[in-house]
């Protein structure tokens, strides 16, 4: 999606001069690329919506939340309203670091750390690039301030900024545990525990099959267990430097 985005916006005029996300607004022609990437952004969030409630619940939980929520509420009130040229680029700049997180993850389940610890770190760089300084200075910038001057504080203004503004917030509060994380796999030389997974809402007692202590693998018992009928053991080993991507809007 991160590519799409690129090579479709690649091509606008929006992309490098964000007045035009305002000019002749509200009535800008809505263009198949533009509508395809719009839908399908909005399926993938919504797909984490209904996802995180059968995911393990960490301790950030309600700020995955309010993210989701916050999400999917500014792709679809920004399609309702027509605004989908700045919401284009806030999906593009919030789908840039996703890829590299997904990437560290595979290479740590390969056992890869080195490459691990190196995919995280140019992730926490862009991430940190593109939250902290492209979101604010250019996002912020235009929604707040050029849109204010081109076309006024129209009613639906001052909830559209309000939801950006929440995302921001969301944005702070993650890059202080990613760079905890970067700092100390730079440091130590291995990515250290993700500080948002000491609460969880499986089971923290780790066995392996013959019953001993073995790091990094939890048995996980189906329901079947507990009714005493055909009960079967799943083992899982999960990464506890998981940070899920925020990604999104």
């Amino acid at each position: 999606m991160f590519t799409y985005g690129i090579c479709f916006l690649w091509k606008c005029p929006w992309m490098w001069d964000t007045h035009h996300c305002w000019y002749n607004y509200p009535y800008q022609v809505l263009t198949p690329g533009l509508y395809h990437y719009y839908v399908t952004e909005l399926g993938f969030y919504w797909s984490l919506m209904f996802s995180q409630f059968t995911d393990i619940k960490r301790k950030d939980f309600p700020i995955m939340f309010i993210h989701h929520l916050a999400t999917v509420s500014l792709i679809s009130f920004s399609y309702a309203n027509n605004m989908l040229r700045v919401g284009s680029l806030v999906m593009c700049v919030h789908d840039a670091s996703d890829f590299l997180l997904e990437a560290a993850k595979l290479t740590n389940y390969a056992k890869y750390q080195r490459l691990c610890d190196f995919l995280f770190v140019v992730f926490a760089v862009v991430f940190f690039i593109t939250r902290l300084v492209l979101y604010p200075l250019w996002i912020l910038n235009t929604t707040l301030f050029e849109s204010w001057e081109m076309i006024g504080p129209y009613p639906s203004w001052w909830l559209f900024n309000s939801l950006l503004l929440v995302l921001q917030v969301l944005h702070v509060i993650w890059s202080y545990l990613i760079a905890g994380i970067a700092y100390k796999a730079l440091v130590r030389g291995k990515v250290s525990k993700d500080d948002r997974s000491d609460v969880e809402s499986s089971s923290e007692e780790e066995v392996d099959t013959n019953g001993t202590n073995n790091k990094g693998v939890k048995m996980a018992f189906s329901p079947k267990v507990e009714n005493g009928t055909n009960g079967h053991a799943v083992a899982t080993i999960t990464w506890p430097q998981q940070i899920r991507s925020s990604s999104s809007w």
